[in-house]
Order: structure tokens, then sequence, then C-alpha cells
């Protein structure tokens, strides 16, 4: 009982105190930060973050208050997810922050970046806190945004970022921003997806599929390895599993990354203690670099389909 009531405590201060240090975009992508967005999403006291539950609810709160905090909250997008369990229908929304790039043109072309933030709950008494699956790559997208927006003035592409409900369900946010999206869907050049970042392995192994679906993405993502000291596992296709399915069959060109599987995978052991946050920095300064070398250069984007 006490170490529940000191769970909740730790939830309610972090709640509270998170989003007010981020009233200045920090330029680096930091462990102290991104640990604390992890230890929000992955606390007991969320029970899971399952959809249509209060705690969902916080987390939504949350992205808002980090997004607005951050100066790029741009829309609190609702809808209805089916869940899988009884097919009862839920409310719940995806967290959308924008950033805008400065060339006149090229503004008009949005990089979407997105995680979800959803996972299992509670079942059989155990919580399922998905702090790989995934409050790493909820808060991976945090750091990210935080970062972008304190080099603005670097972009010529403009960045959406995304933090979508319901994955857990069968995708079900992005589903819905595709077929409801807030922006004109043919302006998207590129979907950035992360999913579970949190578990580099000692051979510093990051994998992605999608790399071949627009012009130059292998070697770009094969080039960036070194100088950010991870060692990238890229595939052309590949494209399947999480929310960036969703924006590929739309026809837009896709980036899907992670760390690979594990033990903990969708079992109660899925907590912040059997992370490796400081690979996770390393994979989200490798997701950066990506992310700016499109955003900040006139390279050519255009959808190419892989089998």
């Amino acid at each position: 009982m006490i170490s529940k009531i000191n769970s909740s405590i730790t939830l309610i201060i972090l709640f509270i105190i998170s989003p007010v240090g981020y009233i200045f975009s920090q330029e680096e992508i930091t462990r102290q930060e991104l640990k604390d967005h992890i230890q929000f999403l992955a606390n007991d006291s969320l029970n899971g973050r399952f959809p249509g539950t209060v705690e969902n609810k916080m987390v939504v709160d949350y992205l808002k208050n980090d997004f607005t905090a951050n100066g790029i909250f741009y829309d609190l997008q609702e809808f209805t997810a089916r869940l899988k369990g009884d097919n009862s229908e839920v409310k719940t929304w995806n967290v959308i922050g924008f950033i805008e790039g400065k060339d006149p043109k090229l503004k008009n072309e949005i990089i979407v970046v997105g995680a979800h933030y959803d996972h299992l709950g509670v079942k059989e008494g155990s919580i399922y806190n998905g702090a790989d699956d995934n409050a790493s790559g909820t808060a991976a997208l945090l750091e990210i945004a935080e970062k972008v927006k304190a080099n603005q003035k670097l972009l010529k592409r403009s960045i959406l970022l995304i933090a979508f409900g319901a994955e857990e369900q069968g995708l079900l946010g992005s589903a819905y921003f595709v077929d409801h999206p807030t922006i004109p869907l043919d302006s998207i050049k590129l979907m950035i997806n992360m999913d579970m970042v949190g578990h580099l392995n000692e051979e510093n192994h990051v994998y992605m599929g999608g790399a071949g679906t627009f012009p130059g993405g292998m070697q770009l993502m094969d080039s960036l390895g070194i100088p950010n000291q991870v060692k990238p596992i890229v595939h052309a296709g590949s494209v399947a599993g999480s929310d960036h399915v969703s924006f590929y069959n739309k026809g837009i060109s896709v980036l899907g990354i992670h760390t690979g599987g594990h033990d903990h995978y969708h079992k109660p052991t899925d907590d912040i203690e059997n992370l490796n946050l400081d690979g996770e920095v390393k994979v989200l300064n490798y997701i950066y670099s990506a992310l700016m070398a499109i955003a900040t250069s006139k390279r050519e984007m255009k959808f190419i389909p892989q089998d």
C-alpha cells in the first residue's frame, strides 16, 4: 500500500511539474528529460494507458500540456475506438503538434513524426506499463519535438507531430487520422514512426522499414549511423506492424523505426528499469538527424512503393 501511495504521489508531481520545465525548448535531447517522461507514462498509477480510461485521458492532457508549453500544440483529434476484447466503443484522441518551416514553398510539404501512447491496461491483476511499448516512443516524440522547435529557424519543410491513440487496438488512431486528416494528405511527404525505441542492444542496432519508399532513403539512413554511434539495419520495404502502415497504405513514404523485440514485449515486466535510456538518447539523435536532413533540404521527396 505504501509503495502504491508513493507511486501515485510521484505521478502527480511529474504531471504537475514536467510540462512547466519546457517553457524554453532545449537544443539537446537529454537522458533526464527522457527518463522523466517515461517515468510518468509508464507509472503504475496510469494502469497501462488503456483507451477509454481516466488514465488514458491523463496521458492526453500531459501530451497536450507539453506541446503547449513548447509552443507547438495544434489540435486534439477525438475519435471513437472499438476495442478488441469486447467490441465496445470508447472515446480517445490523437494529440497533434505543428512546427512550421521557413521556406515559402517547401513549408507546404509536411513531414509527420509519430508514436502511439496507449498500451494494454490491466490484465488479471497485472499492470502492463509498456515502458518500451510505447512510452519510449512517446517520450521520443516529445524530446525530438522540443529539439526541432529550438532549431525551427533551420527548417524548410514543416513538421507535424502526432501522438496516436488506440494503436494496440488495431492502428486505430493513425487510421482515423489518414481518413480525417487535419492537413491535406497529399502535402505529407514522409511519415516517421517510433514504436519501441528503448531497447538498444550491445551492437547498437537500430532497425527500420520503409527506407526505400523515398529517393535516397537507404543511403541517408545508413550514412547517419556512425555520426550518431548506432548501426542501422536498413530495409527498403518491410513496412508492417505499427502506425506508419496507415500512411503507407495511402501512398505516403514512411520510416518505421524500432530497436527490436525482447522478452518483455506485451508483458507486465515492460518497465522503465529494463530500458536502455543512454541507448535511447543515441537512437533519438539518429532519428533527429534523419528528420533534419530532410526537413532542412530541398531534396526530392516522392513515394516509391515497395513489395
